[in-house]
């Protein structure tokens, strides 16, 4: 079990790719702390596989910090933190409110900041103390680099989170902490299936994908279980893509009939 003893969290843990990073790390050994605003969602999930259930707002720096320090003082360490909370608000650009925007970039990248930041700071000094240095994995999307005009908010958010993993996997290489992150395509999720909610929007988004088929949560799961344990750990400051090959594709596919 190769995440035995490390303490995890999951943000944005009661659905889809949050789930089955809570999931899979759990199957691997690690105590998981599973966070979310659906607070009902959040406490069945957490229960089904045996981890604990804290709600956390993490736009907001209060309820942050609260849930870093009561995983301290109750579990005495975090040695992962899995930054998977997020949304998406599609919309014209033009349309776009500023509460909206502001909703977007508090949740996807002033979130992914605060939670990064505050766990980093406990694992700055397990690792000064002599502790088995920790793995930050965030999530972000293809969309950090692969732009779609309707979700204008959510693509500056990911851009964002992705130099936010660069900058600090160099910050904290000295101590040893890795800071790395999983950037899924088109995943089976609830947000997957608003975007093809009809035959022609599967048809387009699957001639994107030269796999030909949507990614599930558990395949996005199995790279971020990799990027937490020590089989990655000479890995830092990078991106793996989950994506059916969607990133190296400059041109449409056939898709099936």
């Amino acid at each position: 079990m190769k995440l035995k003893d490390r303490i995890a969290i999951v943000t944005g843990a009661s659905k889809g790719i949050g789930l089955a990073c809570a999931e899979r790390f759990a199957a691997d050994g690690a105590t998981v702390i599973m966070s979310d605003v659906d607070d009902n969602a959040g406490e069945v999930a957490a229960r089904a596989i045996g981890a604990t259930y804290m709600h956390c707002d993490v736009s907001k720096a209060s309820e942050v910090n609260a849930l870093v320090e009561a995983v301290v003082r109750r579990f005495g360490a975090i040695d992962i933190l899995m930054n998977n909370a997020g949304i998406a608000i599609a919309g014209d650009f033009l349309g776009i409110t500023e509460a909206d925007l502001d909703k977007v970039l508090g949740i996807n990248l002033k979130g992914s900041f605060l939670m990064l930041q505050a766990c980093a700071r406990h694992m700055v000094k397990q690792a000064e103390a002599g502790r088995k240095p920790g793995a930050i994995i965030n999530m972000f999307s293809v969309n950090d680099t692969l732009a779609i005009p309707t979700i204008v908010s959510y693509c500056m958010s990911k851009g964002g989170v992705s130099q936010l993993t660069r900058a600090t996997s160099i910050y904290l290489a000295p101590y040893g902490i890795r800071v790395n992150a999983v950037g899924p395509g088109s995943i089976r999720t609830d947000m997957y299936k608003g975007v093809v909610a009809d035959p022609a929007a599967v048809k387009r988004v699957m001639s994107r994908t030269p796999m030909g088929r949507p990614g599930e949560p558990a395949e996005v799961a199995s790279i971020a279980a990799f990027l937490a344990s020590d089989d990655a750990s000479y890995v830092t400051g990078e991106t793996i893509y989950v994506d059916g090959g969607r990133m190296p594709l400059n041109y449409v596919v056939a898709v099936k009939e």
